[in-house]
């Protein structure tokens, strides 16, 4: 409604009436005053602070002016010498608050994430030293137009909601702002466009200038647009000139000019960039890279020309160039001072030569993918611990372990060799491993590299910082081989000098790791094969000695490292035979000697590794000193070859060669930790606070070992070779790469982190390429197997042995159809893959290029799918070929295209460019790139000078805008749409030849493969079609809407007219014949060949124990084939053409029976449908064997249930007539009496419901829900609805149920399934046995019976409606189906929604938004309307009206009326009869809704988890039932237990009314998660003040004031996310713990943090609890007593009495972690709490190795009592009143145990695990949660 009120303009200041200054404010100087030049009042604001001299709209900052206007529109003339600044805050479509500021003030431009600053420069002919930003004098009055969309869009991304704020500061005269979604043009008036019939929008009256006559609106006036390539300004006139003067210009930068300039790009030798001046309405593309707004100069004079057409229609006017007298750029800005000016015809061939330029740079790297290179032993921390520091070939990568966000130092252009970081983080040194070795010195804060120099080392291996950073030691080889120790002196090159060499050393001993002494700084250490020495820096000179080894001289020494703090004189050395030697380095002697060694088990002739279960300790330790292991007799065999080792404080981390990390004490005892890894440890790294180990593999792996949680993390996987080729997968953003360390590996694009890998010993993959639709990828091998692969199961689906060469080239059409593969020996195979399992269809011989070298980008397949294109069949020649027929219709040769060149061409790689150009690209031999017109073979256009080298990889944007080509070890990024002399920007940072680039599907980054895997940002912005919508950003260009709107259904020429079909397709009987395969061409053959089935077999099937995930690389199993013929894709034979398998029910015959388990083996995929139900993922399982109490004897009575399942589909049911009202919550069924609000519950469900369905005498319900244990089938429940008892349980789906409805006689119920089951069954009501079923190849969306004939039903899928008719044949129902496809006028890829209307109407609603509407009678559709925006999933049809309600959380009520009248008239029927009555906005997308049959009423369900009472008479919505939209994190009551509050995930605090638990408040956060909860208690003194605090994820705590329903304090004494909180027991003070284990205290009054306890560090804290006690009670003095519990099974007890700072420590309970896990990383969290009826005990669950409940007594200091449990506690509460405690398992149980008896009873009901109970404090109820579900309990019997 805003953009209404806002229409055609809105003037800001009279609407906000500024004058009164009630609804604006101002602050300073700020007077009316007559300006001469507009001849109106206007704002004069002046001062000389500009943050005291203002005026602000609206009055205060709590309020917003929700203006939704596109273009803000400031009419102002800044005052001169002063500066201004003009501050707008803008709010975006996710609640963000970004502040958008200009000012001359500024004079660069800065970014935050929620602050934008732009500069404004004035000028006036003058230099910009001399100006110094500020206004000229003669500064004229500017109408500035601001794209407010387009600012938040390309500079941060985000999406533009309204203007909240707007403060104009001094020193300006402003006359107004205007808001409007309209382009205005304010050189155009109203009375010039009529006349002249101009394309653009002139300027209001009230808007415009006033221009004496005669004269120019540019002669008096500045127009400023920003940004200048706003995508509403399409419409207006482009004014180029071919002659731009000359200007530098050093960077690339976004510029907002009164008169706009664009930018060509320089050339590559970057001599002379060029500028072009245009007129004053002209628009430019603008870089994205961030940059100054606009410098602001004089208007230029120029002539009343007449326009010339261009070339696209539209009106063009000639423009003035100049010549530049003054050129000359300062900081990030451009100045163009004009002299004289010319009036230039304008050449229309040349507007289109620099029509486009590429922003500077245009490329920023993301992330790369890759470890290692030289060598797999460079990883270091930072000094703060909290990323990792670590070589990826040619580039250095500082990796945050927490976020996993990348940071790069780039500039090697070879592998780096060495690292190393100085003890301050401000140095960063590292080496490149070619000769001559090059070291670089980098600023590692900032990035920037210091210093570039050559070593005297030719190959350096090892660097070492000093701990100052003043020295710099370097270990390498010279050029006779012989070792040099090197040392330069850093201190110059921090003041930017050069490095020094101090000393330089030669020595013949070998040296495998070099250390400075911490201590010590003129001291190193260095161990190789056979030494160990000693280092001294002294009068310029580095001289060293041995340690005396004793026997152990031979040894081979891999590592040292010193030991820290007091042991810092300590030095280790391990060994590669296993051995540790302790050394003290002033005696310069061996103090211990230990080795490590296998476990020799008793029985086992062969070593075992040693575990840390074994209990044998296989370090061995001889003597003390060195006489004592002079003589002693070491055990025979070889030991563990250790490759590192490092040391902290306590603890010392050994790596070694058999894929161990150990962690020991320092007295090597027993082994702490340890932690296998795939294959050979190369290095291992303490963190400087000893917390984590970092540690890297041989096989190119970087993961940490965090010692207090005992989790291992992996970091960072990678390639150990070449990587080959890529392929992108579009929906779910993955990539697969393909290497010759012989796997394939699939990655996740947005955390760069590893899925899948697939190990092939004995065979290398060669090339990949992805299904576009379905999860599953092809790859190609050396042996000529071409594979498909699932991402599902892991597993091989089926394998073709087509080629007898290596495969070089894979690509899949785009439509997801066809497959092709090409090998070395020439042949070209083409396969059909739209089912899961592909199929040969043709293979042909000698058609392809017989290399081995091929680029896998020798074989593409066109956008369109239709044509394919090979080099072939020599290397001279490309072939373009039929894609579906391989018919030959064209080849080129590419071998003479250069008439000037004396050798033969030959084609490497090809890319067809988008639709519809029809254009392929060619990259050649002689480095040039060829575009040909595929359909006549003439070259297009050509670019030369590519690459250095042949270009074995090229790719071109969606958009035709970029093209991406692979240049030896760089890439390059063209500017494509240049036509002639296209410019080109390279990005370097691989070290090995680029081996493949692509873009990513959105078009938004690119891939780079070779040495690595490198991930980069696209910072130049979409192109932008002629419509104003971005081009590109789906990869191709935009079309026409697919929906058709009431103007295009009434326009008889449009094509509306042939909307429907004339006629019904007849389908046919016999299903087309399916081509089977061969392994090849015969001899003797042609080469060209298809063969049927009767061929015989020649494809493998493989199955799952081949293949697993990435926790183990799999191993490709060949088998044999289980399967005759083409089984191997496990498809039916004798298929309808409809996709259907049909049987009649009773028992289906042998053959529908296989044809069954056929189709329910194929892998499902999930349709892209918010319609179709997807089960919320739960790792919890139903518990087995519990038993539960006999009806009667329940101790607890399910009361309420808070909360209806969003996730449902149609799972609500409401008869106006009855009153009966039912919905779901979990796995339970809620009958709720909605004048009462009391509640019935039907148990019986063991996993989630989907959806329910009312007979339509509404004394039948049924109910579907997921299968659960070990069911192979899910549950659907009849309920007897008077009653409320189940009365029968049907079994037939496997996954789940999509829908329900019965027949409107309620005589049968139909069940459809989701896409996993595909399977359509019918139910007779009477017996409740299964009539008929049939399997459907696509998935069905919904169903409903014919009401006016029982014998017919509707289903809506993908692309058809589909009618089943049943025939009745005795007790059996045969189903006879007919298919309507969706006229392909309608533009809707699915149906997914559907209901009946007046006879015979059935209506449909689409994912497009489209509502088609259907004659049943004649099966033809006959109209249809664009209803929405986003998927229609709720269609509702009574009398006159259709309610319509879609993802886009909209419901829609239309009048219907006129349709059946419409119906008449066939295909000539028009929309324009059905309008739309009312519209409202929900929570969430609409999921179920049920109205009166007058529609005027009804309720809704939607996503958020809300039931809305709708009433279109008042056009109000009211909440019925809502609850939290995630998880459940905390419930806490108020002292006189009135209310209650709860907290979850989504960051809402909600306060309930505890007797009809309806929501009272609600607290929201944006982007946090509430974790914990506390309500004040008592005793602070103002009973009526109730305040309850909460913690959240960012380590936040705020306050609220229930009373005053406000947020009163906000704090944060936490860096990380708070885990428990708690009142004191007088409530003057508030106790948090986080999850890093600490716990702070803090004052809410205040808000101060005055203590912070440290103790727990380490482990979250899972519980803290407060309750008073006597001063001296146990012992210690103290008010309070108070405990908290961490996950590391450790509880602390604490007597305190803040007032006075007194808190002490009265108890420490440790216990040895939990045993027999299933999931042993994610232990049971430790549970405590003080028991109520025994204030000196202690109730402790998930304590010790076995589930029990724990009482501990603080008085007598031990355990007293133990209570078992069937599992593991994750949730306790102890009733205030009875004996009882309240117990949640992850099994979804909730236990309620008598301590007096220990009874125990068992109660269901929960859909999760049960994460929370707690006892109202009266102990009446008890109030539980499981995911998102609130259940209230009745506490009976006590």
């Amino acid at each position: 409604m805003a953009r209404v009120w806002e229409h055609p303009f809105l003037n800001v200041f009279r609407h906000f009436k500024v004058d009164e200054w009630k609804r604006s404010t101002k602050e300073g100087d700020v007077a009316t005053v007559m300006d001469k030049t507009l001849k109106c009042t206007v704002y004069r604001i002046r001062g000389s602070v500009s943050a005291s001299n203002y005026i602000q709209l609206p009055k205060t900052s709590t309020q917003s002016l929700g203006l939704t206007g596109r273009y803000l529109y400031v009419l102002f003339r800044p005052l001169s010498p002063k500066h201004f600044i003009i501050h707008l805050d803008l709010s975006t479509k996710d609640g963000q608050v970004i502040r958008v500021s200009l000012s001359n003030l500024f004079k660069e431009f800065k970014s935050t994430a929620t602050w934008l600053q732009f500069p404004f420069i004035c000028e006036a002919g003058m230099s910009r030293k001399d100006l110094a930003g500020v206004a000229p004098p003669g500064a004229h009055w500017t109408f500035l137009q601001l794209d407010l969309l387009d600012i938040l869009l390309v500079y941060l991304n985000l999406r533009y909601s309204h203007l909240k704020r707007v403060r104009l500061c001094s020193s300006l005269l402003v006359r107004s702002l205007y808001t409007s979604n309209l382009c205005f043009d304010p050189a155009v008036t109203v009375t010039e466009a009529r006349q002249a019939r101009l394309p653009v929008t002139p300027v209001p009256r009230e808007m415009a200038f006033p221009v004496p006559k005669g004269e120019s609106w540019h002669d008096h006036y500045v127009h400023i647009r920003f940004p200048s390539n706003s995508s509403a300004a399409s419409s207006e006139p482009i004014q180029k000139s071919c002659f731009p003067p000359k200007a530098v210009f050093p960077r690339r930068v976004p510029q907002l000019l009164p008169h706009l300039v664009t930018f060509s790009k320089p050339r590559q030798d970057r001599v002379s960039p060029e500028v072009q001046m245009l007129g004053p309405t002209a628009s430019y593309r603008a870089p994205s890279a961030p940059g100054p707004l606009p410098e602001e100069s004089l208007s230029c004079e120029h002539s009343e020309v007449s326009g010339v057409s261009g070339p696209n229609g539209h009106r063009q006017e000639p423009s003035a160039c100049a010549d530049a007298t003054d050129k000359h750029a300062t900081g990030n800005g451009l100045q163009v001072s004009v002299r004289k000016l010319a009036v230039v015809a304008t050449d229309l061939e040349d507007v289109a030569v620099n029509e486009s330029f590429l922003p500077d740079p245009v490329l920023r790297l993301k992330g790369v993918i890759g470890f290692g290179g030289h060598s797999t032993k460079w990883a270091l921390w930072t000094k703060d611990g909290s990323a990792v520091v670590y070589p990826c070939h040619a580039v250095i990568v500082v990796l945050h372990i927490d976020s996993f966000k990348q940071r790069f130092f780039l500039g090697h252009t070879d592998k780096v060799s060495a690292l190393a970081l100085d003890g301050s983080n401000s140095l960063l040194a590292s080496a490149q491993a070619q000769t001559p070795s090059m070291l670089r010195l980098w600023d590692f804060q900032t990035g920037g590299c210091l210093s570039l120099f050559r070593s005297p080392v030719h190959t350096v291996c090892s660097l070492s910082f000093s701990s100052s950073g003043a020295l710099l030691c370097g270990v390498g080889k010279d050029h006779h081989g012989r070792t040099m120790v090197v040392v330069w002196d850093m201190d110059q090159v921090r003041q930017g000098g050069e490095t020094v060499i101090l000393t330089k050393v030669h020595t013949d001993i070998d040296i495998q790791a070099f250390e400075v002494a911490s201590f010590d700084e003129t001291r190193m250490v260095s161990c190789g094969r056979g030494s160990v020495r000693l280092w001294r820096l002294r009068g310029g000179g580095l001289r060293s000695c041995p340690v005396d080894l004793g026997e152990h001289h031979a040894l081979e020494f891999t590592d040292l490292a010193f030991g820290q703090a007091q042991d810092s004189r300590t030095l280790y050395v391990c060994s590669r035979s296993g051995y540790i030697l302790e050394i003290d380095h002033q005696r310069m002697a061996v103090r211990h000697t230990r080795r490590l060694l296998p476990v020799q088990t008793p029985g086992s002739p062969l070593p075992q590794k040693q575990t840390f279960s074994s209990g044998m300790w296989p370090l061995l330790c001889w003597g003390t000193s060195p006489d004592a292991f002079a003589d002693a007799s070491f055990p025979p065999g070889p030991g563990i070859a250790i490759s590192s080792l490092s040391i902290s404080q306590a603890a010392c981390a050994v790596g070694s060669e058999d894929g161990y990390l150990r962690l020991w004490p320092l007295d090597f005892s027993s082994v702490l930790l340890e932690a296998e890894h795939e294959g050979p440890i190369s290095s291992v790294c303490l963190s400087p606070d000893g917390l984590h180990v970092l540690s890297t593999t041989s096989l190119g792996y970087l993961g940490f070992l965090d010692i207090p949680s005992q989790e291992y993390s992996v970091l960072m996987r990678s390639h150990t070779a070449l990587v080959l080729a890529l392929a992108i997968e579009c929906s779910r953003g993955q990539l697969a790469t393909v290497s010759q360390d012989h796997t394939v590996r699939i990655w996740d694009l947005a955390t760069l982190q590893q899925l899948y890998d697939f190990t092939s010993p004995e065979e290398a993959p060669c090339a990949v390429a992805f299904h576009p639709t379905q999860p599953t990828f092809f790859c190609g091998f050396s042996s000529g197997a071409v594979r498909s692969f699932s991402l599902e199961a892991a597993e091989v689906l089926v394998e073709h042995r087509c080629h007898r060469g290596a495969i070089t080239s894979l690509v899949a059409s785009p439509d997801g159809s066809l497959l092709f593969s090409t090998c070395s020996q020439g042949t070209l195979s083409q396969y059909h893959c739209v089912t899961t399992c592909s199929r040969v269809l043709h293979v042909a011989a000698n058609v392809v290029c017989q290399d081995t070298c091929l680029s896998p980008n020798a074989l593409t397949v066109s956008g369109d799918s239709h044509l394919l294109a090979f080099v072939g069949p020599s290397k001279h020649t490309v072939t373009i070929m039929d894609a579906s027929s391989l018919d030959n219709l064209l080849q080129v040769d590419v071998s003479t295209l250069d008439v000037g060149s004396s050798r033969l061409d030959s084609a490497v790689a090809l890319c067809f460019g988008p639709a519809p150009t029809s254009h392929l690209l060619v990259s050649t031999l002689s480095n040039k790139v060829v575009v040909l017109d595929s359909t006549s073979g003439r070259v297009v256009r050509e670019l030369s000078g590519v690459c250095p080298m042949a270009c074995p990889s090229l790719a071109l944007s969606g958009d035709a805008r970029f093209l991406l080509t692979a240049a030896d070890r760089a890439i390059k990024v063209w500017d494509y749409s240049m036509k002639t002399s296209p410019d080109c920007q390279v990005y370097i940072g691989h070290s090995e030849p680029v081996q493949a680039v692509a873009f990513t599907p959105d078009q938004q980054q690119l891939l780079s493969v070779g040495d690595a895997i490198f991930l980069w940002d696209i910072l130049a912005l979409p192109e932008r079609s002629s419509s104003g919508s971005i081009r590109g950003l789906l990869g191709t260009p935009l079309t026409c809407d697919a929906g058709l709107n009431a103007r295009q259904l009434e326009d008889p020429v449009s094509g509306a007219n042939g909307l429907p079909r004339q006629q019904v397709p007849v389908p046919s009987q016999t299903p087309p014949p399916w081509l089977g395969i061969c392994a090849g061409p015969s001899e003797g053959s042609d080469g060209t060949f298809s063969v049927l089935d009767d061929e015989g077999p020649s494809e493998e099937s493989h199955g799952a124990e081949g293949l697993h995930p990435t926790s183990g690389p799999p191993v490709l199993v060949q088998k044999e084939a289980y399967g005759a013929g083409d089984g191997a894709c496990g498809v039916a034979r004798g298929l309808c053409s409809f996709g259907m398998l049909t049987h009649t029910c009773g028992w289906p015959s042998k053959q529908g029976a296989q044809s069954t388990r056929r189709a329910s083996a194929r892998p499902a995929v999930r349709p892209d449908s918010y319609k179709h139900f997807m089960a919320r993922y739960k790792a919890s399982q139903m518990a087995k064997n519990v038993s539960f109490p006999a009806a009667g004897d329940e101790l607890l009575h399910l009361k309420t249930i808070v909360g209806y399942n969003g996730n449902g589909r149609a799972n609500m049911i409401w008869r106006p007539d009855t009153g009966f009202f039912a919905y779901t919550c979990g796995c339970l069924v809620v009958v709720e009496d909605l004048h009462s609000g009391a509640q019935q519950h039907w148990f019986g469900h063991p996993e989630e419901i989907s959806t329910l369905a009312l007979s339509h005498d509404a004394q039948v319900l049924a109910s579907a829900s997921g299968r659960g244990g070990s069911a192979s089938c899910c549950q659907i429940r009849v309920w007897d609805v008077p009653g409320g008892s189940c009365q029968q349980l049907l079994s037939h789906h496997c996954t789940a149920v999509q829908a329900l409805a019965f027949s409107l006689d309620d005589r049968l119920l139909v069940t459809l399934g989701d896409y996993g089951d595909c399977t359509l069954a019918l139910w007779s009501t009477a017996t409740y046995e299964l009539v008929s079923s049939t399997h459907l190849l696509e998935p069905m969306h919904g169903v409903a019976f014919n009401p006016w004939d029982t014998s017919e039903l509707a289903c809506v899928g993908q692309g058809a409606l589909t009618l089943w008719l049943m025939q009745h044949c005795e007790s059996d129902i045969n189903l006879k189906v007919h298919q309507e496809p969706i006229p392909e006028a309608v533009g809707a890829g699915e149906l997914t929604s559907l209901c009946y209307g007046a006879e015979p109407l059935l209506y449909c609603g689409s994912n497009a938004g489209q509502i088609c509407v259907w004659d049943t009678r004649a099966r033809r559709c006959f109209l249809a309307w664009g209803a929405d925006n986003g998927e229609i999933g709720v269609l509702l049809c009574s009398g006159s009206r259709l309610v319509s309600g879609s993802n886009t959380r909209r419901l829609r009520l239309w009048a219907v009326g006129a349709v059946p009248e419409l119906r008449r008239k066939g295909s000539g029927a028009s929309s324009s009869s059905v309008f739309m009555e009312r519209e409202l906005t929900l929570d969430g997308a609409i999921v179920s809704a049920v109205f009166h049959d007058s529609m005027d009423m009804g309720v809704v369900g939607t996503t958020a988890g809300t039931l809305w009472y709708v009433s279109w008479a008042e056009g109000t919505s009211t909440r019925l039932i809502s609850g939290h939209r995630s998880k459940v994190n905390e419930v806490v009551f108020s002292p006189r237990e009135s209310h209650c509050a709860t907290c979850g995930d989504d960051g809402s605090v909600r306060v309930w009314s505890l007797a009809s638990m309806e929501l009272v408040i609600q607290f929201q956060v944006l982007n946090q998660s509430c974790l914990c909860l506390a309500w004040s208690p008592t005793s602070c003194g103002h009973p009526e003040q109730q305040h309850v605090a909460a913690g959240y994820s960012d380590g936040t705590l705020r306050v609220f004031n229930i009373s005053q329903t406000a947020m009163e304090l906000k704090m944060h004494p936490h860096p990380a996310a708070l885990t428990a909180i708690f009142f004191s027991a007088d409530g003057q003070t508030i106790l948090s713990g986080d999850k890093d284990g600490l716990i702070a205290v803090s004052c809410p009054r205040t808000g101060m943090t005055f203590r912070v306890l440290s103790d727990h560090r380490g482990a979250p804290i899972s519980t803290i609890q407060s309750t008073n006690k006597e001063y001296r009670e146990f012992g210690v003095e103290g008010t309070d007593l108070w405990l908290a519990a961490s996950r590391d099974q450790r509880v602390s007890i604490w007597a305190s009495d803040w007032l006075r700072g007194h808190c002490e420590l009265v108890d420490w309970l440790s216990f040895p972690a939990p045993t027999l896990l299933e999931d042993p990383g994610c232990p049971p969290p430790s549970l405590a709490a003080f028991c109520p009826w025994d204030r000196a005990l202690l109730v402790c669950t998930g304590l010790g190795p076995h589930p029990e409940v724990i009482f501990y007594s603080l008085c007598q200091k031990q355990v007293v009592e133990k209570i078992p449990l069937p599992f593991f506690a994750i949730s306790l509460s102890l009733s205030p009143g009875a004996h009882l405690i309240a117990i949640g398992f992850t099994e979804r149980v909730l236990r309620l145990v008598d301590c007096v008896t220990e009874a125990t009873q068992d109660f269901a009901g929960h859909d999760d695990w049960v994460q929370l109970c707690r006892f109202t404090p009266s102990a009446h109820l008890l109030f539980t949660a499981a995911h998102n579900e609130i259940l209230v309990w009745e506490v009976t019997g006590y």
